[in-house]
């Protein structure tokens, strides 16, 4: 998994006056829970465009007030209207304890059933995987060869060695539809 480094600044005034004054200069506010404290700070909103806006999920190593912190993201908070950043939530993790850390899906090969006139549809987009910080995978490959007209795969047809995935077992995770035009050539062949 890969790592990103944020950097930003102890706020003392944690107020809804103060907050408001921090994002007035382009600043959000941040709070940093699962270690012995809770760490107030603030970041630059420009510096979390390449955290934000991109499928990778990273590990973010906070440095603040000359200490680095390892964490991940737990909750973003946006604007209603215009969809600025207005606060992040970041969980401290440390290598003896698991995580709980949504992780996106890939599909890769080429399906029967799509050879066969169906539609490939990805259902679920992220999966969430429990494991320790350095078993965390960057992203979830799933090979979709073998699945013919009218399968799906679900969770619990999923198994790795390093890592749990804590969603339903019963969830679908990809699926190959019959397709109208594929239907009416059934029904022709008939």
């Amino acid at each position: 998994m890969q790592v990103f480094e944020l950097k930003g600044e102890v706020r003392n005034d944690l107020g809804k006056k103060a907050t408001n004054l921090l994002r007035a200069e382009g600043k959000v506010p941040c709070v940093l829970y699962g270690g012995k404290e809770n760490i107030h700070f603030a970041v630059a909103e420009k510096d979390l465009q390449k955290l934000l806006y991109t499928p990778i999920v990273y590990i973010v190593k906070v440095v603040v007030g000359g200490k680095e912190y390892e964490s991940v993201m737990r909750e973003i908070q946006f604007h209603p209207v215009t969809d600025r950043v207005l606060h992040i939530d970041f969980y401290q993790i440390s290598e003896d304890k698991p995580v709980i850390m949504e992780v996106p899906v890939k599909l890769q090969g080429f399906a029967e059933g799509v050879q066969a006139g169906g539609k490939l549809s990805l259902v679920v987009r992220k999966l969430k995987v429990k494991a320790l910080p350095a078993n965390l995978p960057g992203e979830i490959a799933l090979d979709v060869t073998n699945l013919g007209l009218g399968k799906s795969i679900k969770v619990k047809d999923m198994a790795f060695d390093n890592f749990e995935i804590v969603n339903a077992k019963e969830a679908v995770v990809a699926q190959v539809k019959l397709t109208r035009a594929a239907r009416a050539a059934a029904q022709e062949a008939k």
